[in-house]
């Protein structure tokens, strides 16, 4: 995506706030309460007066966002709820084209054509957007579309040989799956159809852009390209890499982003704020500034592959998920880095809670089996700076906190606090 002009851009957001305002019960009440006045918006900076909208008001107030008749709507989604309960989203007409337009665009960063065939290992059911997402994108895009869904390595497999996919969506430890299932059963996986992975749901790359240890992991067994993507929800639109890998496009046509500090204001390049976006050409559901509560990292400086839009990092944690441990602050996916680095632990779980006195206790469940307790002690405390407690589980106990019955992805981090 080319930098858009910013007079234009302006216009398309005053555009989506004036939608809202005339449309959204809960942005006429939000302009009521803080005395705002949409013919005051002129300027960016007007437009921050606006305070940014929650995940817990859009829990608590889902229908007064509704913008459209309830005649109008016809997908009925979601969200994972990866931080509380699930929150309902909805899309009539316009907004699934615009999906359709957004997923189009991403797989063309990552070099998918009409020519190519994608296996979709992702659900299309249990009101999942990003499988229908994935699939409209490719009917848009005129690509092959195979919908294998979630699982069943065999036929994951199977559908790999019988149709040559020249790519894979999936999530990064799926494909690891998938690689453990081809070598214990002699499949020749390394001379099969499939040259790349558009990789969701975990990061793939640290926030220089440089492969993570899952990455590094993945590549070392399998010699294909993996493209890192971010995407939730709420947003409704897609972050990609394209093929020079540093950083995830941000579509300007379809979002503007802010990624803030706690105090609300806009971070400088390379430093870690919180996203913040306002999703444009959307009916039926529109978010003001709404904070996805995601950290990362930004830069505006044009990619090598000529585009001279914003690009983002990796979501390094959540906003929410801030560990405090003995004077040092962490985030779960620093955590989930340095022990994916280390060989021979397959399985974990990390915990957080609180102390007597309300302070951060971190846990790391680890299966019965492993045997080098002391130089994973030594592994994290060079990596983290401190040592969590280690607590030894049974390996089924284990399985079953990380794929918890419902969920629709792996769930490694738990918040107690």
């Amino acid at each position: 995506m080319q930098k858009k002009d910013q007079s234009m851009h302006w216009q398309e957001l005053q555009q989506q706030l004036k939608y809202a305002l005339e449309n959204s019960r809960f942005y006429q009440d939000v302009f009521k309460k803080q005395a705002l006045y949409l013919e005051a918006m002129s300027s960016y900076k007007d437009f921050r007066k606006i305070p940014v909208t929650t995940k817990e008001q859009l829990q608590q107030q889902n229908c007064d966002f509704i913008a459209v008749p309830q005649e109008e709507i016809i997908d009925h989604v979601t969200t994972s709820g990866t931080l509380g309960k699930p929150v309902s989203f909805y899309l009539n007409e316009h907004d699934l084209n615009r999906l359709a337009m957004n997923e189009a665009a991403s797989f063309k960063l990552a070099g998918i054509t009409k020519l190519d065939k994608v296996l979709i290992t992702t659900t299309l059911d249990r009101r999942f957007m990003a499988g229908m997402a994935y699939f409209l994108g490719l009917r848009k895009l005129g690509a092959g579309a195979i919908r294998t869904g979630g699982g069943l390595p065999a036929l994951q497999w199977e559908s790999v040989f019988r149709f040559k996919p020249t790519y894979i969506i999936a999530v990064p430890s799926f494909l690891l799956k998938l690689i453990q299932y081809a070598q214990e059963n002699g499949i020749d996986y390394q001379n099969c159809s499939i040259q790349a992975a558009i990789c969701i749901g975990e990061p793939l790359r640290t926030s220089d852009f440089k492969l993570n240890s899952l990455g590094k992991k993945i590549s070392s067994l399998w010699d294909i390209k993996l493209f890192s993507t971010y995407a939730s929800t709420e947003m409704a639109t897609a972050f990609t890499e394209c093929e020079h890998h540093q950083g995830n496009h941000v579509q300007e046509d379809l979002i503007y982003t802010e990624i803030l500090d706690q105090d609300g204001n806009h971070v400088a390049e390379g430093e870690v704020g919180e996203l913040v976006v306002t999703p444009l050409k959307v009916k039926t559901m529109p978010l003001i500034r709404f904070a996805t509560g995601d950290m990362l990292t930004y830069t505006d400086q044009t990619c090598a592959c000529g585009r001279n839009g914003r690009r983002l990092g990796s979501v390094i944690g959540r906003r929410q998920q801030k560990i405090k441990l003995k004077g040092v602050s962490l985030y779960p996916q620093h955590i989930i880095e340095i022990l994916n680095e280390f060989n021979g632990l397959q399985n974990f779980i990390i915990e957080v809670s609180l102390d007597q006195i309300g302070g951060d206790t971190l846990q790391i469940l680890i299966p019965e089996s492993f045997s080098e307790l002391d130089v994973l002690k030594k592994h994290l405390k060079a990596g983290l700076n401190v040592t969590p407690e280690i607590i030894s589980k049974d390996s089924k106990e284990l399985q079953q906190l990380k794929f918890p019955a419902g969920s629709r992805k792996p769930k490694i981090f738990y918040d107690l606090r």
